[in-house]
């Protein structure tokens, strides 16, 4: 059976999420009493039927049954049970406007005299239990619906047990750090290519960029230092059970250096990992490049 438990802040995406799943052949389940994850598996495993399974467990839930999730999971691990917890985040400004957009009421203020402000903030404190239990985590604060489902669908429902799905995303510090990054590598340090303004148009995948960033040993020389230290690291991160891996790199506007250096180093990395999945935050691109395939780009649009 592969089971697969989506969570997150209510307003992130849980219901798309679950949606994508269900589109691709999951027994789907919103807003599951924690409580009843268990004898629920145990069913569907005793009648041999759904094989895949997808539910939603949030703060809906009473806080004392999600004290209990870490061992309820504990005992599905123990049995051989084969499930991913996936976490949707999304910065709080942006659930401030989504429920001022849609009127809508957040869940922890339909019996209570909290703000919204005040609601969301306790969800987040709710939820830290089953944030420090997941796999991996999905900011969805410049997702647009497509892209979250196309995340679902390419790092969720085709993760493998065996491999650790690997991701590289480019990014600029001028509207944050990813919230869903595991490792972040700074290369604002490098020459900016934004000072000639014959090359601010471009970005890091033209061969503007690319010639004028290999003209600086310094870029070599930082890729080479990042490369090595991953190569030397990702197998301990994969031995100790662990199925996602997001690495941010970031410069100032995410359009030339870190763009250039995820592209590089996405190049030496297939070859140890088989499959990488490359995300350009800034530019709204996302594509997967593979040892066994040419690397395939779609545009996609960042909305909020």
């Amino acid at each position: 059976m592969q089971l697969v438990i989506i969570s997150g802040r209510s307003g992130s995406g849980k219901s798309i999420a679950l949606q994508a799943l269900e589109d691709l052949g999951y027994c789907a389940i919103d807003n599951l009493p924690a409580m009843l994850l268990g004898s629920l598996v145990d069913e569907l495993r005793e009648q041999g039927a759904r094989p895949q399974l997808a539910v939603s467990i949030d703060a809906r839930n009473l806080p004392a049954a999600l004290k209990q999730l870490p061992k309820m999971l504990e005992s599905l691990r123990q049995k051989s049970i084969h499930f991913q917890v996936i976490y949707l985040t999304t910065d709080a400004r942006i659930l401030l406007e989504r429920y001022s957009a849609t009127r809508r009421r957040h869940p922890l203020t339909r019996d209570s005299d909290m703000t919204l402000e005040e609601a969301i903030n306790k969800e987040e404190e709710t939820l830290l239990d089953i944030r420090d239990l997941a796999d991996l985590m999905i900011d969805t604060s410049r997702l647009s619906v497509h892209d979250l489902r196309r995340r679902i669908t390419d790092q969720v429902a085709q993760q493998r047990e065996d491999r650790l799905t690997l991701t590289l995303e480019s990014f600029g510090y001028k509207r944050g750090v990813p919230l869903d990054a595991d490792l972040v590598f700074d290369v604002r340090c490098l020459p900016n290519p934004y000072w000639d303004p014959t090359l601010r148009q471009y970005t890091g995948r033209d061969a503007n960029i690319i010639n004028f960033l290999k003209g600086y040993p310094v870029v070599e020389e930082m890729r080479n230092d990042i490369q090595t230290w991953l190569e030397k690291w990702l197998p301990a991160y994969q031995n100790s059970q662990r199925s996602y891996m997001t690495i941010a790199i970031g410069c100032t506007g995410g359009q030339h250096r870190s763009v250039y250096m995820v592209e590089q180093l996405a190049q030496m990395l297939v070859k140890q990992a088989g499959e990488v999945q490359l995300r350009h935050r800034e530019l709204g691109l996302q594509y997967t490049l593979s040892e066994q395939q040419p690397s395939t780009s779609e545009p996609s649009t960042n909305a909020q």
